[in-house]
């Protein structure tokens, strides 16, 4: 039974390995994408700037992403490999199209597209050289599936004293510049704006004379603006155009709604780019030099310390010391104190039928965390934007985790006796139900420790999902094994077992006490839930917990109330679950938008208005968070919500900006993304305009001091 279980979960996991390897593997994205790199002149002149062009050709029915990717996708990424001195300047988008994929609204292009990038030529080129232009073009091309991609782009060029435009790529850059978006004519300075009307935002174009405009549509700079697949309404009057917007989460003030806007009119579709636009993200135009001796160009965000170099044995490495710290964390306690319980009790027993439960212990570990991996792989292998913890991200997770915990809680006090395979207690069953209850208590810990962050992981973790399926897969397993690490090792060493005090009555007192911090998980869950859905929602969860124990009180007193009795009260307890569950169905359908709980000071996080305070040289300082992250919440009320914190922020006018990644939202993924996180916490420093310190996942208040330029009261605490 035990094997026909394991069997199960790994065959379980196996489709989402499959379908990430199928994506990956199967149809190879060079195939679909060809990409190439041109120039507008046929040499490079000291002093001028040249234009650059990254074309991309997509096979019919694919498709790549545009800057803001819409709902889901990534945009192409160009790390350029570039002599001393020559430096690119942000990427010039065309403007993209609306692509509907199913309930999801993506922008982005089809066909082919040219992305314009300029080229500073440094005065000290000398003329006759050859210089060579290349670099890394990464994208996610799209049909069904999503398949991430890579090119190796190079350009050689000569340098000399003029230049004239390239042969046979005039056509190619006219019909670029033709598809940018233009600016509002100068004689109709403030004729942009955007009104909050309700729950909906208005843009207004007044400008008369747009009678013959037929179709619009508004493309959003700034990720989570607005709530993309909805519906975009035109009216046009004698007065110009109004176009009405359904707001998003990142609750973007219609003050600062920037984007570009697409009209069709006559026939024709014209493009405008209204609003500032934000600075280009930190890998946008990353620079390498071309050779050793010189420097990183500006645009090239350090790495954290921890990430440097990394390789997959030394990912490996920093998994398993993340996952040994998991078992110190809050979210593991419950379950790692229950299991050690139930090791009391069996240490009478043979020294190989305590290994066997060791091992299945291990054995649910490991597997839940290769199933978890190779779902996340799948999932990204399709262009979700989710990270690690991401299931928590849906309520009907954290409504199952929390009603089965409370389960666990009501057995442990007593209320009901659900039997010793269910939580590796009890030793009236036979040897391979007890082995069951190991390897489901693996399964529980897995569960209930994603909430967590510990140390080093991060860095592991957001490299494991930059590699080959086998490569990821190999890091979560490390992390797994670190997990599972001190348990196994009492269970394969006979002496460290002679440590533990010998069964007794005190065992059932214990079993009892144990059953409190279990509670105050299913507290935690409930608070999680109720940052996710609205009030009826929250109702339907709570009502659930009812029935959950309704359905254990009736179990336990059908217990020897006869035939007739027993199998009424199994019925009954049935019943309750299966009501239980119902509700837990209904709670996608009461999600509730993002609500960041923000205290004094505290601004919510947008990348528009991140990039308006990094123009300003303003101290920003970005905390990632979400609701069932046990580390955020650590490290917000131990240091980030102590006084010395705040009145450092106060002093050093620092800007705080709280994002809330309880619910998927792609702006925080992609910022996670960025710095080579696949979940949160993160916390980010900007001073002025140069680039991000990444501050580690568990924070003190002289690394926080220290980040902000108060290195003084850091020292004098």
């Amino acid at each position: 039974m035990f094997r026909l279980l394991l069997a199960l979960l790994l065959t379980l996991a196996a489709p989402g390995l499959a379908s990430a390897q199928g994506a990956m593997t199967a149809v190879k994205a060079q195939d679909l994408v060809r990409a190439r790199l041109v120039a507008e002149s046929e040499a490079l002149v000291p002093g001028r700037t040249v234009t650059l062009g990254l074309h991309m050709a997509m096979k019919p029915g694919w498709h790549v992403y545009w800057r803001n990717p819409g709902d889901s996708g990534l945009p192409p990424e160009m790390a350029w490999r570039l002599p001393e001195g020559f430096t690119v300047g942000p990427v010039q988008w065309p403007v993209p199209e609306r692509i509907p994929v199913q309930t999801l609204m993506n922008f982005g292009y089809e066909g082919a597209v040219t992305l314009l990038v300029p080229l500073a030529v440094p005065e000290s080129a000398r003329v006759g050289e050859t210089v060579r232009l290349s670099g890394t073009l990464s994208y996610l091309v799209c049909e069904e599936i999503c398949i991430p991609g890579s090119a190796e782009l190079s350009l050689d060029l000569p340098v000399a004293a003029s230049a004239e435009p390239a042969s046979g790529q005039a056509a190619l850059f006219a019909r670029a510049r033709a598809a940018l978006p233009e600016a509002l004519p100068e004689a109709a300075p403030g004729s942009y704006r955007t009104t909050r009307e309700g729950d909906r935002l208005v843009l207004h174009l007044d400008r008369p004379g747009l009678a013959g405009v037929t179709g619009a549509a508004f493309f959003p700079y700034a990720e989570g603006a607005l709530d993309n697949a909805a519906p975009q309404d035109l009216a046009v009057d004698a007065t110009g155009l109004h176009l009405t917007l359904t707001p998003g989460d990142a609750k973007v003030a219609p003050e600062a709604l920037a984007g570009v806007l697409a009209l069709t009119e006559d026939g024709t579709r014209k493009a405008y780019a209204l609003g500032p636009e934000p600075a280009p993200a930190p890998t946008a135009a990353a620079t390498v030099p071309a050779s050793p001796q010189a420097q990183p160009a500006a645009e090239t965000p350090p790495a954290p310390a921890e990430e440097e170099s990394l390789t997959l044995w030394s990912a490996a490495g920093l998994a398993l010391v993340g996952g040994l710290l998991l078992n110190l964390m809050p979210c593991v306690f419950p379950v790692l104190s229950i299991k050690v319980l139930s090791l009391v009790r069996q240490a009478g027993e043979s020294a190989t039928r305590v290994r066997l439960h060791g091992l299945a212990y291990t054995a649910g570990v490991l597997a839940s965390f290769l199933g978890l991996a190779g779902l996340l792989i799948a999932l990204k292998a399709g262009g979700a934007g989710i990270g690690w913890g991401f299931q928590l991200q849906s309520p009907v997770v954290v409504a199952l985790l929390a009603y089965g915990l409370f389960a666990m809680g009501l057995s442990l006090s007593g209320a009901v006796h659900l039997g010793g395979g269910i939580v590796g207690l009890g030793d009236g069953l036979t040897r391979r139900a007890g082995y069951q209850g190991s390897f489901f208590t693996g399964v529980l810990a897995t569960l209930v420790a994603t909430p967590c962050t510990a140390p080093f992981m991060g860095a592991a973790v957001g490299f494991a999902l930059t590699q080959s399926p086998l490569a990821a897969l190999t890091v979560f397993a490390s992390l797994g094994l670190g997990l599972a690490l001190p348990f196994l090792g009492l269970t394969l060493v006979p002496q460290a077992l002679r440590l533990l005090p010998r069964p007794g009555a005190w065992m059932d007192v214990l079993k009892g006490a144990l059953a409190f911090p279990v509670y105050a998980t299913v507290a935690w869950l409930v608070w999680v839930l109720a940052q996710q859905v609205g009030p009826n929602g929250l109702l339907a969860g709570l009502t659930g917990l009812v029935l959950v124990a309704l359905a254990a009180w009736a179990w336990e007193r059908a217990r020897g109330a006869g035939r007739l009795g027993t199998g009424f009260g199994r019925v009954a307890a049935v019943a309750a679950l299966a009501a239980a569950l119902g509700l837990v169905a209904v709670l996608d359908g009461d999600r509730a938008t993002a609500r960041t709980t923000l205290a004094q000071g505290e601004e919510a996080f947008t990348q528009a208005r991140l990039d308006a305070l990094r123009a300003e040289g303003r101290t920003v300082f970005v905390d990632m968070t979400a609701a069932w992250c046990i580390t955020c919440q650590v490290n917000e009320r131990t240091v980030l919500a102590r006084e010395g914190v705040q009145a450092a922020f106060r002093g050093a006018q620092v800007v705080y900006l709280k994002g809330d990644w309880t619910n998927q939202n792609p702006e925080i993924t992609r910022l996670l993304e960025r710095h080579g996180r696949s979940g949160v916490p993160l916390y980010l420093v900007y001073r002025g305009q140069g680039e991000a310190q990444v501050l580690p996942q568990v924070l003190t208040e002289g690394i926080v001091l220290a980040a902000i330029g108060q290195k003084d009261v850091a020292a004098a605490q």
